[in-house]
């Protein structure tokens, strides 16, 4: 029994730091790149709230702006792999490859990746009182007024970003896209009229639409909203290629140990079938995905995809970042 009893514990000894503790078993911080106050930060404060229930311990959010969500992605790539440290990002995280060539993480090496759990479309909008009524007014503003038509984006590369550039594209006319840092002050200076437009998600301004605040001019998704039922679709308005949505996705730091990668994953796997969460998310007209795409390998999979596709589109526009 002595022997035993000593190999057991030679055993405990020769396990890796921290194995023999309970994850979790402190604050874990989950890391939002973007401004408070938008869409992604809803989500995740959405998210840590579902986390929290299921693992039994506080959940943290932390906004880290900035780049695009590089900075905050990156001090999440160089936390310590241990499970206390997380970020949410969406499908922005796609395109900082091509935009900052001096990039200081790789989003496909420097991340374990845990699943995909929601996703939303997008709308065009302007003030109500900006002149054009209609999707088809608005594209002969923009056209006839290239030089002083802007639209606003929550910064480089990220989801407003590429959906105005995708508006820029269809209808054929070089105006000018102004950076702000997150969705919030984006949308801000466009309900001050600083800023002509902006392709935002309809978590945050669905209720300033419907308060007759701000004009929904189109929804970048095949079907109508529910909650929006007038609002054409991009294929309605004939621009099916205006199609753009925005997936939500949480990684941990490289490294991270496969036990607390599938726990993590088991959570989000219980949250995406919440009816409650459900029922919250459909009322920001954000959905959740199936579980079969809610695995770190489908994860990775489309987020791989996705640095493919965006790659050429960026390249092409000549847009670069610092």
């Amino acid at each position: 029994m002595h022997r035993i009893a000593a190999g057991l514990f030679a055993i405990l000894l020769a396990l890796p730091a921290g194995a023999q503790e309970t994850y979790p078993n402190r604050t874990i911080t989950l890391v939002v790149p973007y401004a408070p106050g938008g869409g992604s930060d809803f989500l995740g404060r959405i998210l840590a709230d579902g986390i929290k229930a299921r693992l039994k311990e506080t959940v943290v959010v932390q906004n880290i702006p900035g780049a695009g969500s590089a900075v905050g992605s990156m001090q999440v790539a160089r936390a310590k792999p241990d499970g206390y440290t997380l970020l949410l990002n969406h499908m922005g995280l796609s395109t900082v490859p091509t935009l900052y060539k001096k990039l200081a993480f790789d989003p496909l090496a420097s991340f374990e990746f845990i699943g995909r759990w929601a996703e939303a479309p997008m709308l065009i909008m302007a003030r109500s009182d900006f002149a054009p009524k209609t999707f088809a007014e608005l594209v002969a503003y923009a056209k006839a007024n290239k030089e002083k038509f802007t639209m606003a984006s929550a910064g480089m590369g990220s989801a407003t970003h590429l959906c105005a550039m995708l508006f820029q594209e269809a209808v054929g006319v070089p105006f000018t896209i102004v950076q702000y840092k997150g969705g919030a002050p984006a949308g801000a200076d466009v309900r001050a009229g600083q800023v002509n437009a902006l392709c935002d998600l309809p978590t945050t301004t669905s209720g300033t639409i419907r308060s007759g605040e701000l004009r929904a001019y189109v929804l970048t998704a095949p079907q109508r909203l529910a909650t929006l039922p007038d609002v054409p679709t991009s294929a309605e308005v004939g621009m099916p290629d205006l199609n753009i949505g925005v997936w939500f996705g949480l990684y941990a730091p490289v490294g991270t140990p496969q036990p607390i990668v599938m726990t993590l994953n088991k959570a989000l796997r219980e949250i995406v079938q919440d009816k409650t969460v459900a029922e919250k998310l459909a009322g920001i007209e954000t959905y959740l995905l199936p579980l079969d795409e809610v695995t770190p390998e489908a994860h990775r999979a489309k987020l791989a995809a996705q640095i493919s596709q965006w790659k050429p589109i960026l390249e092409k526009a000549g847009i670069q970042a610092e």
